[in-house]
């Protein structure tokens, strides 16, 4: 692919300011150590006329390249002649002879040349190696099925001296002259790796171009070589507005003029809209309002200069800014007004002039400051062939490129630059006006393929710790590469809500760590417009899922596989009070009415129960209820997925085995689920019971069972009905080892040989368990039966030496293989939940003969009985209560948030926070030392309560029985487990 010289700009361009000066050429060669090397190496080529020299070694450069044999022949041709342009170029710059418009369009058209070399060699070379069977071999690139597309300022025949080639590689499989036709794309791909190792590998002779070919569609996820109908597929639905902007400048410059031809139809068809719509142009100003238009930053060096650091291509008031000026109103105005299809900056503000979109004023003055700062941009990389745009931070090096500029010192640039930032910082800020800023206290620019610095600080400032992750995921979604994104309105959204949801995420004590929840949030969602819709309609959603992501793991977690629990928030009473178990009970039967199978009552349940518990969660780590409150809630939310469920599964089983007339199966809840002190990821300990009369022997159905194998498969297809996965996960999971005889007993036992055991085998720790039980699936008689006949097991008169010898051997035994100094272990610490159950329910054995209303599950209610009993005073009952909702506190908000055991070391003052606030919600802004202090005196003050109940009893037994045995096997007590 050939392409004509464009029309070159002769013309010098005038002086902005008389303050300009113009010094003797190799003086000013000599502060430039790139260009003066060069002109001592080729001395002859400053003395030609530059148009002539530049013409002369455009064609000797392109007859060199197509003689060459080699890779490296072809390398070191092209590094030669960009070292003799570069001479020829910046002398003719320098002598005033061309003006920067003149010297961008010989820079291009370099480039242009460099790449149409390489890539009639890449071509050739692979004939010859018989990989492709070219049609026309004498013009490799005729018919080729590849084409090389510039972008940027390359495409826009605008590059700067050391500027990147921003290009892109396409190929149309169909017309591929691969032989082999599979390794198509896989050819492509690494002729453009070699095409840009041998534009940008550094030899001996230097570099030819760098080469970024990040502009092509989502590069992140798309292959260095697109096809033609990939890239049209990925613009027709994924192409995001500042890609129209960056495809303003794309020509093909090198390769298959057919396919290039195509390219341009292609893009022509997607970048001008005839009629576009309000989104879309919502959407390209929002990519000005997430620009925030403040002053510019200090350098750190002190000094009266404002300008010490500046950087001319991204600073406010800077190129970028006048190219956006251009290119948004180009797509705006573009689909009606075919004169601003154009690629020039300065060609298109003077069509934006013609077209009555901007004044005749702004328009000059933009050209002009245009003008300006690119000559300083120029100047900038002339002086080392260095890629940099800001200028220098240290008053000596401004000043050595304020005179390399053609200005008499610092002061006069300074001024320059001010005088041309201002006008064109006034002209963007007029841009839109309209629309409120997006902007957070500082840029949150996504768009493009590089790093905006200043959203990386913006980021940081809102407590990111990597930035740079952020913005590459932020990237990755306006990609479309979930598929909540893939919708052009959900991408529009997305850009609304993008900075409050930034801020939202930023402000949670884990931020990166909230921001990655998010993002694996966002890549399950099967749509992201319901999302993001609600996020842009209610902002304290927004809020919520952030704190979620940033606090609770385990939230965020059922939020990302199952993002439907959000529909719950919008409810009235979301952020109410706590419904009570007789609601949860009839939501859940009237949502089941519904269900089409079994399957589905399986999973709707499932659904339901984690809805709850999100909801549960959500009332913790905003601390909208009490702790205790909240555990008695997600007991209840379990009482009722089971009790609702039970029916179902029962049913399910009688289809095959049948029923028992007079049969009755019985659940035993146990622990903390007994006690109703559950928390978001406990179990459920469970223990099944039946009660069959005498005289029925076999069950009802086409497969009938006896009593106790009926019972027991009921009761394992219970246990799957809760533990099984499914499309919605699991229910609960089910421990069962609190039975009699544990794991080598029977699943389900009936009730009157569950007291047989009770009464002649069971161990002290199995009527500790007893105590912490409770009947949640029977009929109101046999719930009676069941409550008489444990009181009547518990109430029995006991050897009180043995029973205080049992419960302090299970508490070393405990102690010894669970005990911890850490003050957050809150089960095992001293004073902690277990001392505390083995002190209250040594009292309850001890002294329910006497007083049978002792017994209950829950450890402050029997603490409450204990008082009321005259067992404990008024005092100790208070400690051990406020150590008992302590313990609900601490654990519900910890086994809620932390994912490892909690290290106050690590964790970040916000969460420490929480925590307290969590933990003491009505003691003010009390800090973290002080409030784990107080929580250390609670537990102190209740270990001492635990010793004066137990210690002094032990005295006086092991005074009585100075040989007693210890009556508990450790086999025995370590089966007891977590309650």
């Amino acid at each position: 692919m050939r392409r004509n010289f464009p029309q070159k700009s002769r013309k010098k361009q005038e002086k902005s300011a008389p303050s300009r000066i113009t010094g003797d050429v190799a003086t000013r060669l000599a502060q430039s150590s790139f260009l003066h090397g060069l002109a001592g190496r080729y001395p002859a080529l400053i003395k030609k006329n530059p148009d002539t020299a530049f013409e002369t070694l455009l064609a000797a450069t392109g007859e060199a390249a197509d003689n060459a044999a080699t890779q490296e022949e072809i390398m070191s041709i092209l590094r030669k002649a960009k070292q003799q342009a570069a001479l020829i170029i910046g002398h003719a710059d320098l002598a005033g002879i061309w003006d920067d418009v003149a010297v961008m369009l010989h820079l291009s058209t370099f480039a242009d040349l460099a790449v149409q070399a390489a890539l009639r060699f890449l071509l050739a070379d692979a004939a010859r190696h018989h990989v492709l069977q070219l049609p026309h071999q004498l013009t490799p690139e005729k018919d080729s099925g590849v084409c090389i597309i510039a972008l940027g300022k390359w495409g826009g025949y605008e590059l700067n001296y050391s500027s990147d080639i921003d290009l892109m590689v396409l190929f149309d499989p169909a017309k591929s002259p691969v032989i082999d036709k599979e390794k198509t794309q896989q050819f492509f791909i690494r002729l453009t790796r070699d095409l840009a190792r041998m534009l940008e590998e550094f030899t001996a002779d230097g570099y030819v171009f760098r080469c970024d070919l990040r502009l092509r569609p989502d590069p992140g996820a798309m292959p260095l070589a697109v096809s033609i109908e990939t890239a049209e597929t990925y613009y027709g639905s994924l192409g995001q507005n500042w890609e129209r902007a960056a495809m303003i400048k794309a020509r093909p410059v090198a390769g298959d003029d057919a396919l290039g031809a195509d390219f341009n139809k292609l893009m022509n068809s997607w970048i001008w809209r005839r009629n576009l719509d309000f989104a879309a142009i919502q959407d390209i100003h929002s990519i000005k309002r997430q620009i925030n238009a403040k002053q510019q930053k200090k350098s750190p060096v002190k000094n009266d200069n404002p300008f010490l650091g500046f950087n001319v291509k991204l600073g406010h008031g800077g190129i970028r800014e006048i190219e956006f000026f251009a290119q948004t109103q180009q797509l705006i105005y573009g689909g009606r007004d075919t004169t601003l299809r154009i690629a020039s900056t300065l060609a298109t503000l003077d069509a934006l002039c013609r077209g009555a979109h901007v004044s005749a004023e702004d328009t000059s003055a933009l050209k002009d400051s245009y003008l300006f700062l690119r000559h300083i941009e120029h100047r900038l990389q002339m002086m080392d062939d260095r890629q940099t745009h800001s200028l220098p931070v240290h008053p000596d090096d401004f000043a050595a490129v304020a005179r390399f500029a053609d200005y008499p010192n610092s002061a006069a640039l300074m001024a320059e630059l001010k005088r041309h930032t201002d006008i064109v910082r006034k002209c963007y800020a007029a841009l839109f006006t309209e629309s409120e800023s997006l902007s957070s206290g500082g840029n949150l620019v996504f768009t493009g393929v590089e790093d905006d610095p200043e959203t990386l600080e913006t980021l940081q400032n809102m407590g990111f710790a990597h930035p740079a992750r952020i913005t590459a995921a932020v990237r990755g979604w306006h990609h479309g590469r979930y598929r909540a994104t893939r919708s052009e309105r959900a991408r529009q959204i997305l850009t609304e809500i993008i900075p409050p949801l930034l801020k939202a995420l930023g402000d949670t004590p884990h931020a990166d760590d909230a921001f990655a929840r998010f993002d694996r949030f966002l890549e399950k969602l099967p749509s992201g417009i319901p999302i993001f819709s609600m996020f842009l309609r209610n902002p304290a959603q927004m809020d919520l899922v952030a704190d979620v992501m940033g606090m609770a793991p385990a939230l965020a977690d059922w939020l990302g596989t199952h993002p439907q629990v959000l529909d719950g928030v919008l409810s009235r009473d979301f952020f109410g009070n706590l419904p009570d178990l007789a609601y949860l009970q009839a939501e859940l039967s009237h949502l089941l009415s519904a269900a089409r199978d079994y399957q589905d009552v399986l999973d709707l349940t499932r659904r339901f129960a984690r809805e709850k518990r999100f909801h549960a969660g959500v009332h913790i780590i905003k601390n909208l209820s009490p702790p205790r409150v909240i555990s008695r809630y997600l007991s209840d939310i379990a009482e009722a997925s089971l009790t609702v469920l039970i029916p179902h599964v029962e049913k399910e089983f009688e289809t095959q085995h049948g029923r028992f007339q007079t049969g009755e199966l019985i659940i035993l809840a146990m622990g903390s689920f007994a006690a109703q002190s559950m928390f978001t990821d406990s179990d459920l300990d469970l223990v099944g019971l039946y009660h069959v009369s005498a005289a029925e022997s076999k069950s009802s159905g086409t497969k009938p069972l006896s009593p106790s194998a009926y019972y027991i498969r009921l009761m394992q297809r219970l246990i799957t009905a809760v533990s099984a996965p499914t499309s919605e996960s699991i229910l609960y999971d089910i421990d069962t080892r609190l039975r009699p005889a544990g794991n080598d007993g029977p699943l389900a036992v009936s009730m009157d040989g569950f007291f047989t055991y009770q009464k002649n085998n069971a161990w002290t720790w199995e009527h500790m368990c007893l105590i912490r039980s409770r009947v949640i699936y029977a009929s109101a008689k046999v719930k009676r039966s069941f409550t008489r006949k444990a009181t009547a097991v518990l109430s029995r008169p006991r050897d009180v030496d043995k029973l205080l010898q049992d419960m302090l051997d299970m508490q070393a035994k405990v102690k010894k293989q669970f005990g911890h100094k850490d003050p957050w272990h809150i089960k095992y610490r001293d004073g902690g939940f277990m001392d505390m159950m083995f002190a209250l329910h040594y009292l309850v054995l001890k002294n329910t003969p006497k007083h049978k209303n002792l017994l209950h599950p829950s450890l402050t209610a029997t603490i409450q009985k204990l008082q009321t009993a005259k067992l404990l005073t008024a005092k100790d009952a208070k400690t051990l209560t406020a150590a008992a909702d302590m313990a609900v506190a601490v654990q519900g908000f910890l086994r809620l948030t932390s994912e490892h055991p909690f290290q106050p070391a690590k964790a970040p003052a916000g969460f420490k926070k929480q925590l307290v606030n969590c933990l003491f919600p009505d003691a003010g802004k009390q800090g973290f030392a002080a409030a784990t202090k107080e929580m250390n005196m609670i537990f102190k003050a209740a270990d001492t309560v635990c010793h004066k109940v137990l210690a002094p009893a032990a005295k006086k037994t092991q005074a009585k029985h100075p040989h007693t045995a210890k009556a508990n096997k450790a086999s025995k007590t370590t089966k007891s487990k977590k309650n």
